[in-house]
């Protein structure tokens, strides 16, 4: 059990569990992920932490398949520059380790964004907390129960 999943327990929100053996010379989460759970990439979602106008974390959520526009979550933030948060920040914040980093029951809730490609999928795919799993939920209830907004965050 982790903090993730107890948030999504305690919302009552429908959701699934899957784990999978974790390889750890594996340095792509999200596509691992994919590949050992049979599932399409574009429906898991990595969690990336951004550091915006130097002050404020923010986590963006894409699909493993592209890239975050640091111009574009920069903007959904209601900032003008975003860099990739420091690993050390991102963990002591969130309460996870990288590979593992879940929106869901972070030790300090940051601001969070999810690409509008979620939209597309009745269920998406994200980390539950720890490397090797994942929870199934529907895009809608990911945003609710992390006050998110969904907008383009794709890079071009």
């Amino acid at each position: 059990m982790t903090p993730g999943i107890d948030a999504a327990r305690k919302a009552g929100i429908s959701h699934t569990i899957h784990e999978y053996e974790h390889d750890s010379a594996s340095a792509g989460y999200g596509d691992e992920a994919a590949e050992k759970l049979g599932i399409d990439p574009a429906r898991v979602f990595k969690t990336l932490v951004v550091l915006v106008d130097g002050k404020n974390l923010v986590v963006g959520l894409v699909p493993v398949t592209s890239m975050l526009s640091m111009k574009l979550i920069a903007k959904a933030a209601g900032g003008k520059k975003a860099v990739m948060a420091d690993p050390q920040d991102v963990q002591r914040r969130t309460g996870y380790v990288l590979g593992g980093v879940s929106p869901l029951g972070q030790k300090t809730r940051l601001k969070t964004v999810i690409d509008a490609s979620a939209q597309a999928f009745d269920t998406i795919y994200i980390s539950a907390g720890r490397r090797g799993l994942e929870i199934e939920l529907a895009p809608d209830d990911l945003a609710n129960l992390t006050g998110a907004k969904l907008v383009p965050l794709q890079q071009a």
